[in-house]
């Protein structure tokens, strides 16, 4: 069975965030993972860039499609997990750790208010 921890904020685009202080950490959600299959590339920013909610921020490739990835707050990008660019693979291993994407620094952690929790994520992926 797929885990979606607690304390974590969920989107309808099938990413989450881990609030650390006022850096969110991104990534995407085992749904997510589990429906792309095995993950082969993911194109991420760099480190600077300035993104709004619900932008597109990078890309991710599997062998079963190619899908772009979207940012579920505004804020601007203070690191990027570099093995992602070696190993692809910890997206499917481990995405709510080792298979992390981003580090934002948040313009606006309301902008989570209407994000969903664990609860009601696995409601919306069972629909």
């Amino acid at each position: 069975m797929l885990s979606h921890p607690d304390g974590l904020k969920y989107v309808k685009s099938h990413e989450y965030v881990r609030v650390e202080g006022d850096v969110a950490v991104i990534g995407i959600t085992a749904f997510a993972a589990d429906q792309l299959g095995d993950v082969t590339f993911v194109e991420l920013p760099k480190v600077g860039a300035n993104f709004k909610n619900e932008q597109k921020f990078g890309v991710i490739e599997s062998v079963k499609s190619v899908s772009d990835l979207f940012m579920p707050l505004s804020g601007e990008v203070i690191a990027v997990n570099e093995e992602l660019n070696s190993e692809p693979e910890l997206v499917n291993a481990d995405c709510y750790n080792k298979g992390w994407m981003l580090k934002v620094k948040m313009a606006d952690a309301k902008e989570l208010d209407s994000a969903m929790d664990a609860e009601q994520y696995k409601k919306f992926i069972a629909e």
